[in-house]
């Protein structure tokens, strides 16, 4: 897939960011955290995670902290302090005992529908997703796309909705970060061994295809008046009883598939890649209708870069997309373009995606584009993003969103 220029035609959006209907704070900070004096205990094993002094800067920050010539200081040694840890998922601190929980991966719907009792058209209501760390989005029959949206930061939420079916390329990015998966129905044919598998942890709607169900997650009742697929939840409260039953390892230090999800640069830094190509909207599936799961003769899915927070606002269909319960315009400082081979599996449209082994990718951050590659070297592996010399690629502390972007489809991608 080669760069390109974005054509005159852009969608209308309404206003940019910092222009959501509620604000989103940045996560970059260029000061850094202030070094913590050791409580009357001393310090523990770091390898038990309990550490509770940050160790000193290894040199001194620029004047204004940015990275230039190829600098990189990611997170390495996570460390507790006063009760708050580095996400695995953001790099951001959090309460521990967030940081440390394994995250849920919940598989949310994307269509574009008529709002009930009107004659607009919508994204479908998606509650909480604004709490979503990451969120993989891929294109599915129909050629739309569905969301799986990665949550670690939950305790505020009573529900997360609607909730969807699965495909399988879906489970293995959740593998990929040991998360455990959550789905209401599945593609039994291409889904059901892997998820009954003792390779998944999955709390999932008991239907055909599924061996061990736990209803006690979900409930119905949202979203009323659109159609019944639309209106399932997964309720925290019920989501946490299942992963009791189901005996689930529930932090990543008791998991034995757990290695990392993406590197982050530490505290003070923002990797500024300097010598990249600016892109700053960008269109996963280009403006014109196409059949590769991201652009629709309704508008271009796209993301508009902020320079003043380092976020990226996601639009769809014309429309900021925003959450439903909150208002909140998602946002997030890392998009990532997982460019992957896929196939028609059959008369449903069902697809296929190969996601493990490398292909081409396209990194986002700080209002520029990397070109590189991907790893993906086994189930329980990570992904991992490299640059066009083989360094690994280290992103901006924050949120991020990875686009399965169909190969045979990839010459559609813009950005600008």
């Amino acid at each position: 897939m080669k760069k390109k220029i974005l054509a005159a035609v852009i969608i209308a959006m309404g206003l940019l960011a910092g222009c959501g209907e509620q604000p989103v704070n940045s996560p970059i900070q260029l000061t850094p955290v202030p070094e913590e004096t050791p409580d009357a205990a001393g310090d523990t094993d770091a390898d038990s995670q309990t550490q509770v002094s940050a160790q000193p800067t290894e040199e001194p920050l620029g004047a204004d902290g940015k990275m230039t010539n190829g600098e990189k200081h990611p997170i390495t040694d996570r460390k507790v302090v006063d009760g708050k840890m580095q996400s695995y998922l953001t790099g951001e601190w959090k309460d521990a005992s967030v940081a440390q929980r394994r995250s849920m991966a919940v598989m949310i719907p994307n269509n574009y529908l008529k709002v009930p009792g009107t004659s607009n058209y919508s994204t479908v209501p998606q509650h909480g997703i604004s709490k979503a760390s990451i969120i993989y989005e891929a294109p599915v029959e129909g050629r739309f796309t569905r969301l799986m949206a990665f949550f670690e930061d939950y305790d505020d939420l009573d529900m997360i909705g609607p909730v969807r079916s699965s495909r399988d390329y879906y489970v293995f990015e959740a593998m990929a970060a040991d998360a455990i998966y959550c789905n209401w129905g599945l593609a039994v044919p291409y889904v059901s061994d892997l998820i009954n598998s003792d390779k998944v942890d999955n709390v999932s709607v008991k239907l055909e295809g599924i061996d061990v169900g736990a209803d006690e997650a979900y409930g119905r009742g949202l979203n009323s008046g659109y159609s019944k697929e639309f209106t399932s939840s997964l309720n925290i409260d019920g989501y946490e009883k299942a992963v009791d039953r189901l005996g689930y390892a529930t932090t990543y230090e008791q998991s034995k598939h757990f290695k990392q999800v993406f590197t982050f640069t530490d505290d003070g830094y923002l990797a500024t890649y300097d010598d990249y190509p600016e892109a700053t909207e960008i269109y996963p599936g280009g403006t014109s209708s196409n059949k590769g799961g991201y652009s629709t003769s309704y508008g271009a899915v796209n993301f508009k870069y902020n320079p003043d927070d380092h976020l990226y606002y996601r639009f769809q269909y014309g429309q900021p997309h925003t959450d439903a319960d909150t208002g909140e315009q998602l946002a997030v400082t890392n998009i990532i373009f997982k460019v992957c081979h896929g196939e028609v599996r059959d008369a449903h449209d069902y697809l296929s995606f190969r996601v493990h082994g490398t292909g081409t990718a396209y990194i986002f951050t700080n209002g520029k584009v990397i070109e590189g590659t991907w790893s993906h070297a086994g189930d329980n592996e990570p992904n991992i993003f490299y640059d066009k010399n083989g360094n690994e690629i280290v992103l901006n502390q924050g949120k991020t969103w990875m686009c399965c972007v169909w190969e045979e489809y990839s010459e559609y991608a813009q950005w600008q």
